[in-house]
């Protein structure tokens, strides 16, 4: 198999070019050889690496969390059972988000509800909550 110039592999695994420079500089992506032109030569392979990391960063992955997946798919004597304890942990980190999240729904809904959206702006509940005038 033939690598893959920067150019093609961006192409093939659906990212531009910079998104690969970028994990290159994370250390996800490994440095490929450059040629004496100065091209840089991937192996095929990379194109599985970036999509896996790209998927990744969709089901909300960070970066360092990715890096330990990538770690674990290469470790010896680990398990599926590391993996779904990684994926557990991302999981119960979401739900955290989201009732978070929920939270503060209901307190930007309370502070809406404050406001009738008339008057002078130097009278506006939300803006006076927010400058902690009323508790």
């Amino acid at each position: 198999m033939q690598p893959l110039k920067t150019g093609e592999l961006a192409k093939r695994a659906g990212v531009n070019v910079e998104t690969l420079r970028f994990y290159e500089r994370k250390g996800l992506l490994p440095r490929p050889p450059q040629r004496e032109s100065g091209y840089r030569e991937y192996p095929q392979e990379s194109v599985r690496l970036i999509r896996f990391i790209k998927r990744a960063q969709e089901l909300g992955f960070s970066l360092k969390e990715i890096r330990e997946l990538l770690t674990l798919k290469v470790q010896p004597g680990v398990t599926c059972a590391d993996v779904r304890e990684t994926t557990e942990r991302k999981v119960a980190d979401v739900r955290k988000k989201i009732r978070d999240l929920k939270a503060i729904e209901r307190a930007l809904q309370r502070l809406t509800v404050t406001c009738m959206g008339r008057g002078p702006l130097s009278e506006c509940p939300i803006l006076e909550h927010l400058e902690g005038e009323i508790l």
